[in-house]
């Protein structure tokens, strides 16, 4: 049984960190579920698992084509970056792609800009997912994809569309247009609402983080601003239930047309 000293276990914690991820291009997938869909979909290169967890999930395990690995019960703690740890995560390559390669094809995309809440950028790939979108790019100072938050809060979706990230915002754009994707913003000050928005052609969804929103510069980069309408007494969206609103006012017109 290996232990948090094995060179394997200690190799796979440093992944709780970015620079780590960067450096060994792999990242945690930690849970039962994620796991499953890290197998199906993924790249995966082993799984660690406690006795515990073995035995809950004894009838998918037993089938797998990679290693599965028993560890203690305090080397799987050093892996996960959960209060209460399911006792399983796998290892797998990282996920995303070129910016070309992930907006081939796209009629619908979720961009997000400065988005820095891992919990909120997850949901919001899990909701691109629903939708239909073809990518999710981070652009920007936005959070790793591949944080342990954002991959749990994705339930799976981070491996079923592409995912792209690049510091650069204007090279976003400038990749979204060529791709034939009209950029539209979601800006809670925007003076025209979701009603009134142009969602006709192929359309790439810019979000930016709840606490700060968009500033001026990205907003000036767009082909339009718009606002989800409130029509009760609440102050605001929280971010992915924003989202949600404008990716499936844009898959519902698309799937009518």
């Amino acid at each position: 049984m290996f232990t948090e000293r094995t060179p394997r276990v200690a190799a796979a914690r440093q992944l709780t960190r970015r620079a780590g991820r960067e450096r060994a291009g792999r990242f945690l997938v930690e849970g039962a579920q994620a796991v499953r869909e890290a197998l199906r979909y993924g790249q995966v290169h082993e799984v660690f698992v406690t006795e515990t967890a073995a035995a809950r999930n004894a009838d998918w395990l037993s089938i797998v084509d990679v290693p599965v690995s028993t560890v203690t019960d305090k080397a799987a703690d050093g892996l996960s970056e959960t209060v209460t740890p399911q006792g399983i995560v796998a290892v797998c390559e990282l996920l995303d792609v070129s910016l070309d390669e992930a907006l081939a094809g796209a009629r619908l995309v979720a961009v997000l800009v400065g988005v820095s809440d891992p919990g909120n950028a997850g949901t919001v790939t899990r909701v691109a997912d629903a939708a239909g979108a073809s990518a999710v790019v981070f652009a920007g100072d936005t959070v790793d994809p591949h944080n342990g938050k954002c991959v749990r809060a994705s339930t799976g979706s981070v491996f079923h569309l592409p995912l792209s990230r690049a510091r650069n915002t204007t090279a976003v754009f400038d990749a979204c247009r060529a791709a034939g994707l009209r950029l539209v913003a979601a800006d809670g000050y925007a003076t025209k609402d979701l009603t009134e928005a142009d969602l006709s052609e192929p359309t790439a969804w810019v979000f930016g983080s709840e606490a700060h929103g968009l500033d001026d510069e990205i907003l000036t980069g767009v082909d339009e601003a718009v606002k989800v309408p409130i029509y009760g007494k609440a102050e605001s969206l929280n971010l992915a239930a924003a989202a949600a609103v404008c990716l499936y006012a844009t898959a519902i017109l698309a799937a009518g047309r």
